[in-house]
């Protein structure tokens, strides 16, 4: 039988809400670096398909390495403290949110389309993608990224340690502590995109991601239903990428 939630008791950790803001600055500090180092070669044809690349990628990905080090440094590593343990359950577990995180996106995007223009009802990667041919290596580095490394690493920041940093505080009991690391989490997790017009749509995207969380207790499951949720999206924008569809 799976272990619920409720049956399983971690060791604590020493880290906090401090740990995710430092992450957050890590995150938001690289994305500026990277852009200061690129911004000399821009032209006035815009931003090179190599830049868009990494500055869509490293910030990302340096900020989750970071999370992980915390873990290691001050805590009992990140299959402990991120709850990384792999289980098929947490996988089946995943596939059904992420299959119900594409319905809610459908529908979500579906109306807000209805709701705001077309230029803000598109998420930035589209934005800086569209009218911007790419070659099939670039175009396939930019899907796999949207699909499977960038759910990842999202996963290990908001799920892993903004939800264990919550978790810690306890709120009077596990249950709750659990509930309000899904709603902060949650919360955050739209919010930190830093696209305005689609925060509200991206806290919809994300309650199905969160529930994931929250229904097995470890962070396996959000990662399989964020990657299922995604892939529709990163297969939308690899065609615009590659010029054969128009969003």
């Amino acid at each position: 039988m799976t272990a619920t939630p409720e049956e399983v008791t971690y060791p604590s950790h020493r880290w906090g809400f401090g740990a995710f803001l430092l992450v957050e600055v890590v995150l938001l500090a690289s994305a500026a670096l990277v852009s200061v180092l690129l911004r000399s070669e821009w032209g006035a044809d815009g931003i090179p398909v190599r830049d868009v690349l990494i500055g869509t990628i490293a910030p990302t990905g340096i900020a989750a390495v970071a999370a992980l080090l915390i873990t290691v440094v001050r805590g009992n590593g990140p299959f402990v403290d991120l709850r990384l343990q792999w289980r098929w359950d947490d996988v089946r577990t995943g596939l059904r949110f992420g299959a119900l995180g594409i319905v809610v996106t459908t529908v979500g995007v579906a109306v807000w389309s209805q709701v705001v223009d077309e230029e803000n009802a598109q998420s930035a990667i589209g934005t800086l993608v569209e009218d911007k041919p790419m070659s099939v290596r670039a175009a396939m580095v930019m899907f796999f990224y949207l699909w499977l490394f960038g759910p990842i690493c999202e996963e290990i920041i908001y799920r892993g340690l903004l939800w264990g940093a919550v978790e810690r505080l306890h709120w009077g009991n596990e249950k709750w502590g659990r509930i309000a690391a899904f709603v902060l989490s949650t919360a955050v997790f739209a919010a930190s995109h830093l696209e305005p017009f689609r925060t509200t749509l991206l806290l919809v995207i994300a309650i199905p991601i969160g529930l994931a969380r929250l229904a097995t207790g470890r962070l396996l499951g959000s990662i399989i239903a964020h990657q299922v949720n995604n892939f529709l999206p990163a297969l939308a924008i690899l065609l615009t990428a590659l010029g054969v569809l128009h969003l």
